[in-house]
């Protein structure tokens, strides 16, 4: 599947693997080993964007994949978002779709949508929510239709 079949139909919240069809090296090979997984992951679609168009040139169309949290005591140090281009040569399939039920927590900012978490119930949203201080998110309800998208908007 190529990246611009994710960007039309994938929804926010699933899980998307991608590839370059490489062999994977070695652990003993850890030079080669971080190259590979740069081009062969795993991770959760957080956003779509359109092209923006600079003065002096045009960003393509692109989508950011959620990879990880790094953490120490229970506070996220770092996060791992990787952008993906409409134009990557990389292979993307999806690996999981969000379940029906679940609820995507969405901040809207600039004309485009953000998933910042992925509930597995209004009420696990909410208290997400309150923990996280994120007062302008709308919650959404994954709902059984085929694209997984929720017809139920309810902000938080």
């Amino acid at each position: 599947m190529s990246a611009t079949t994710i960007l039309n139909t994938a929804p926010l919240g699933a899980l998307i693997r991608y590839t370059d069809h490489t062999p994977k090296p070695p652990a003993r090979f850890t030079r080669k080993l971080a190259a590979w997984e740069r081009s062969n992951g795993v991770g959760r679609l957080v956003k779509k964007e359109p092209p923006r168009v600079y003065a002096t040139w045009t960003a393509p169309t692109s989508f950011t994949l959620h990879e990880g949290n790094f953490a120490s005591d229970g506070v996220i140090l770092v996060t791992i978002m990787r952008s993906h281009s409409a134009e990557s040569q990389l292979t993307f399939e999806v690996a999981e779709e969000p379940k029906p039920g679940q609820v995507r927590v969405l901040l809207d900012f600039g004309g485009n949508t953000e998933l910042l978490h992925m509930a597995e119930s209004i009420i696990a949203a909410e208290l997400w929510i309150a923990k996280e201080g994120y007062s302008n998110a709308r919650l959404e309800i994954v709902s059984e239709d085929s694209d997984g998208a929720g017809g139920v908007d309810r902000a938080a």
